[in-house]
């Protein structure tokens, strides 16, 4: 098993405004819980390396999957962790639903601590829609 989570959010906005905040890499820290700040090394497209900061360190993941104004999926690879996060969005009759999936998988001696890891990710990360969401009423 390599899912983490899976959550689903309703926000009564139009996809394309929903879409453009949730690729809007200078203000994703807002949503991402434990993400300090996030920057992307070119424009929104697979391969595309993001940099983010949390807990004062900076890490790197990249852009794994895209399918513009649907679907994207961020990666992150930090020792024998693999963590991807896939983002989908679909109109919802005035609004867009947006889901999201954390799948981490792990290799080597690390693989040990799947449980424990998988937990910390899940208690981290699984409100981040609800988050997400309120960024659209608190502007």
């Amino acid at each position: 098993m390599t899912e983490v989570f899976t959550a689903e959010v309703t926000i009564g906005r139009p996809l394309d405004a929903v879409w453009a905040r949730l690729i809007d890499w200078n203000n994703a820290a807002r949503w991402m819980p434990g993400v300090e700040a996030l920057r992307a090394h070119g424009p929104t497209a697979t391969g595309t390396t993001l940099v983010f900061t949390t807990r004062g360190k900076e890490r790197m993941g990249q852009i794994a999957a895209l399918d513009p104004g649907r679907s994207i999926t961020l990666r992150s690879i930090q020792g024998g962790v693999t963590a991807d996060y896939v983002y989908t969005c679909a109109p919802r009759g005035d609004g867009t639903r947006v889901s999201l999936v954390a799948d981490c998988r792990m290799t080597g001696p690390v693989r040990l601590l799947g449980p424990v890891i998988r937990s910390a990710i899940r208690r981290a990360d699984s409100g981040q829609l609800d988050v997400f969401a309120a960024t659209f009423t608190s502007r």
